[in-house]
């Protein structure tokens, strides 16, 4: 029997655990769906610039031991997303915010009808 990649054990806590949206183990962090991560140049080399990361999934893809792909969005410093990304990381690298950014309400809309254009009386000839 032929096999396509590399085989890797189950229960390692990296990402050939076969459970959707979770990471556990010693590779890192418990990873869920929701979850707000700081991500730095110990999670990847790539990232030269510390930035956060909301997660969206652990995606259950086959990579390296000690790697795993996380769909999630970036965020600014005032905690709104600015962009939906993929990323390529090491858990361990992956940090937890001290400070958790509470993004600005969305701007309110009035409740109030908005008014009606004043008839005119139309007159017959």
């Amino acid at each position: 029997m032929t096999t396509h990649g590399p085989v890797l054990p189950t229960g390692t806590g990296t990402a050939c655990s076969r459970r959707p949206g979770l990471l556990t183990g010693p590779a890192g962090p418990t990873l869920r769906a929701g979850d707000l991560m700081e991500v730095t140049r110990e999670a990847s080399v790539q990232f030269v610039r510390p930035f956060l990361f909301r997660v969206i999934r652990v995606l259950d893809l086959v990579t390296y031991d000690g790697w795993v792909w996380l769909d999630g969005y970036q965020l600014n410093a005032k905690g709104d997303a600015v962009a939906r990304r993929a990323i390529f990381v090491q858990p361990a690298g992956l940090r937890r915010p001290r400070t958790v950014p509470v993004p600005a309400p969305a701007p309110r809309r009035s409740t109030r009808p908005a008014t009606a254009p004043a008839r005119t009386a139309h007159r017959r000839l």
